[in-house]
């Protein structure tokens, strides 16, 4: 059985879908009474699913009548992975942080899903685990920029 987590990430996706991808614009309280969840269970698909990692951009507004606008990026390949590596990745990087940027090149169909399995174990902490945080956290940093680099390289070719 999905968590509610998931099923709300599939709603959200779909209705981008239905927008053809350009925005979609939510009320977090109409969506948590439609899943009959915790405004906060809303916030935490959006925090963790819809994140410029993934290629999403989201914009809020608070208050009374506020709303959630979930843009899908729209960038050509070359573009989000240059980005990627330009402005986001540091010298270290967590688990987590890894596998969202890979989730991001799986929803940007850049790789494919037996390639995605194959990453995220590569920059897993089981395989990496036997080293100290520090060093394990700035391989695994260098091994995600460098499958970036590898993507970059053959889209330009």
């Amino acid at each position: 059985m999905a968590k509610l987590s998931d099923i709300i990430e599939s709603f959200i996706k779909q209705m981008l879908e239905i927008n053809e991808g350009n925005f979609v614009e939510i009320q977090r309280n109409e969506l948590a009474n439609y899943f009959k969840c915790a405004p906060s269970q809303i916030n935490y698909v959006l925090e963790t699913r819809f994140t410029y990692e993934r290629g999403y951009y989201i914009e809020s507004k608070r208050g009374g009548g506020g709303y959630v606008r979930i843009f899908k990026a729209s960038v050509d390949e070359d573009s989000y992975l240059s980005q990627m590596l330009s402005k986001k990745m540091g010298v270290d990087m967590g688990q987590q942080i890894a596998f969202a940027y890979i989730d991001g090149l799986l929803e940007q169909n850049l790789i494919d899903e037996k390639t995605h399995s194959i990453l995220k174990n590569i920059v897993s902490d089981k395989v990496l685990g036997n080293i100290d945080r520090k060093p394990r956290d700035e391989l695994r940093a260098n091994i995600v920029k460098s499958i970036f680099l590898t993507l970059i390289k053959f889209c330009n070719n």
